[in-house]
């Protein structure tokens, strides 16, 4: 065999592999047909929360891109080939196909390995709506090049990436139109997140129209897109950007080359150790369907190595990817932050609810900022049922510095943690993290007139 890694995709998966790989002392290639760093470096993580960072300081539009465009030069340079080089990592430019089993064309070059990582990712989806084409509208992957602010802005979509940029653009003097099909924003989350950060964006003077499902778009009378949508209205805007999922990126791979199977969607199909069905080919990131998220893709990355060559005994003790203690969050204002279950889902496991309003936070008092609570969710254990609280089953923030404050929720669910601990632990006064401490506190006697509830389905 030429390697004994290859990885394919040079995204936060890839690197997480190859670097895995190379800590382990194997020969390890990594195989990149665009900019290593992938979409977070150059079109997702980066730029956006920069560009949502530099309109909450109220920067002009060219102030903010100009930071955007600094940040991933900086970033990206950690990240370069020839970082890569200098780690023992050794960098192929180009796209991958597979050919036969473990064994990839690149170019006329045929690479064979003992075990290959595929980290190819995902890309924008451009929905099949009539008059909707890549040429029409703006996606993540060219949002971030504008030189110069559109008058109006409407994004089709109100997931995490749409909120985000609604709020950014809108902060940047922008008037934004939210699209988006279902009843809230935020589908993945739970109802009440996606109801308080309507009511935010909203009050900041953004167009949030939900249930609003696109019919077709067109060039409009003026300059810019008229979209029609299903209850009649026309959105009419300068640009449209398309925040509406993303789809794996495949295209050219044949990995059923390779004998890996991918599901109708065209996500390559893994067991939970991240195992294709070819023996000794994994995959990580995105191009799973997992969790999208970089954090997940990076943590991947290197379960997939460590499973690859875990030997014969070690097969016994390989390691699981489990996203139920993965936490994500939605940059907006306030924050938008989960981990493991929805209430919905815990109350099929006899789950409980503790449910603290941010106004009742001294912490969120003093700054001004209540919108939003904390839903923390505890769930019997299987010795012991209830006592200490139980075990907790998961969580949503929705407040200043969420992303910060589940954390704590996520190490806890991680170690298997009594949820009393949290009520115990002693936090800071006044800060955002006493929330925590006054929701847990609710799964033992009433505090402060709350206390944990069942949770509804």
């Amino acid at each position: 065999m030429d390697w004994d890694l290859i990885v394919v995709g040079g995204g936060a998966a890839g690197l997480s592999a190859a670097r895995a790989g190379v800590r382990r002392g194997k020969r390890t290639a990594l195989v990149a047909a665009g900019p290593l760093g992938g979409d977070c470096t150059f079109t997702g993580c980066v730029p956006s929360k920069t560009l949502l960072e530099s309109a909450a300081q109220r920067l002009t539009f060219t102030q903010a891109t100009t930071r955007v465009r600094d940040a991933i030069r900086r970033i990206a340079a950690t990240e370069a080939a020839g970082v890569l080089r200098n780690e023992g990592i050794t960098v192929l430019e180009g796209e991958a196909r597979f050919v036969a089993h473990r064994t990839l064309s690149l170019g006329t070059q045929r690479i064979t390995a003992d075990r290959v990582v595929i980290a190819t990712g995902s890309a924008p989806v451009v929905p099949a709506v009539p008059g909707l084409d890549a040429g029409l509208c703006l996606t993540t992957d060219t949002v971030f090049d504008l030189t110069d602010p559109p008058t109006t802005l409407a994004i089709v979509g109100g997931g995490p990436i749409g909120c985000e940029l609604a709020q950014a653009f809108n902060r940047l003097g922008v008037a934004v139109t939210i699209v988006e099909a279902a009843d809230r924003l935020l589908a993945r989350e739970e109802p009440e997140a996606g109801s308080v950060l309507a009511e935010v964006l909203r009050r900041e003077g953004i167009d949030v129209r939900l249930g609003a499902g696109l019919r077709r778009a067109a060039v409009g009378r003026g300059p810019g897109v008229d979209l029609d949508l299903d209850d009649g209205s026309v959105v009419s805007a300068t640009r449209v950007l398309v925040a509406a999922g993303r789809r794996p990126v495949t295209d050219g791979l044949a990995p059923e080359a390779g004998g890996v199977t991918v599901d109708d969607r065209g996500f390559i199909q893994t067991d939970s150790h991240l195992a294709t069905s070819a023996p000794g080919v994994f995959a990580a990131g995105d191009v799973t369907g997992r969790l999208p998220f970089t954090h997940a893709a990076d943590e991947m990355g290197r379960i997939a190595v460590a499973n690859a060559f875990a030997g014969t005994l070690g097969r016994l003790h390989r390691r699981r990817f489990d996203s139920s203690v993965i936490p994500w969050v939605t940059f907006t204002e306030p924050e938008v932050a989960r981990i493991g279950m929805t209430e919905a889902q815990a109350a099929a496991v006899g789950g409980r609810v503790a449910y603290l309003p941010m106004s009742e936070v001294d912490r969120a008092i003093t700054a001004g900022r209540t919108d939003g609570f904390v839903k923390l969710l505890a769930g019997p254990r299987r010795i012991g049922g209830n006592a200490g609280g139980g075990r907790l089953l998961g969580a949503t923030i929705v407040s200043e510095r969420a992303g910060e404050l589940i954390a704590e929720v996520a190490l806890a669910m991680r170690t298997a943690m009594f949820t009393g601990r949290l009520a115990q632990t002693v936090h800071a006064y006044p800060t955002w993290s006493m929330a925590i401490r006054q929701a847990a506190s609710q799964f033992f006697p009433p505090t402060a007139g709350r206390e944990a509830r069942p949770a509804r389905g």
